[in-house]
């Protein structure tokens, strides 16, 4: 079994080895220029994305998960974070729609730029990884379907936190205090 943990790892290690920097420290300069943050994926990687809300939350930011009652309406000054690994679900074809007519700036983080909601977007980060979109054939993960993707989610997000905690000034303390105290 520690065989496949290793392996596992080298597979998500392989694929944040070529991210390009400038388009995280770009997608990190647009979290922390917006007013409000509202973050979308589907399935996995709306579980991926909803932890990278509540981080963004511990910074201070303003920010709201699609889909919760309390996200508000969206405009100029405000920024729609969608995951899109496969490129297209209908559902974040709809969401950007929406917040682009309304004035909104629109993130994607894929691994499919050709795609066509990152198409729709004002920016795109591109995480390298496999999705659904192309876990068939010979050379494929030993993780399911979109695994290292969602998996490689989780990294890229942790380190846009830290680099968001530095380009903003918020101390550990700070994120701390933020931390609910409802648990």
């Amino acid at each position: 079994m520690t065989n496949l943990y290793r392996r596992a790892g080298e597979e998500l290690s392989l694929v944040l080895d070529r991210l390009d920097e400038a388009e995280v420290d770009r997608a990190v300069a647009t979290i922390a220029a917006a007013r409000h943050v509202s973050v979308f994926g589907g399935g996995r990687e709306g579980l991926q994305v909803k932890g990278f809300a509540m981080r963004l939350f511990h910074l201070g930011r303003s920010v709201s998960v699609v889909g919760d009652m309390t996200v508000p309406h969206l405009g100029d000054g405000d920024l729609l974070f969608v995951t899109c690994g496969p490129g297209e679900i209908s559902t974040a074809v709809a969401l950007v729609g929406v917040a682009k007519a309304a004035g909104a700036k629109v993130l994607v983080v894929t691994a499919q730029p050709e795609g066509r909601v990152p198409k729709m977007a004002d920016e795109m980060l591109v995480l390298p990884a496999q999705t659904m979109a192309d876990d068939q054939g010979d050379k494929v993960s030993i993780l399911p379907m979109g695994s290292v993707f969602e998996g490689c989610l989780f990294l890229l997000f942790e380190v846009m936190i830290l680099k968001l905690k530095d380009r903003l000034g918020v101390s550990t303390e700070a994120m701390r205090a933020n931390h609910t105290n409802l648990e």
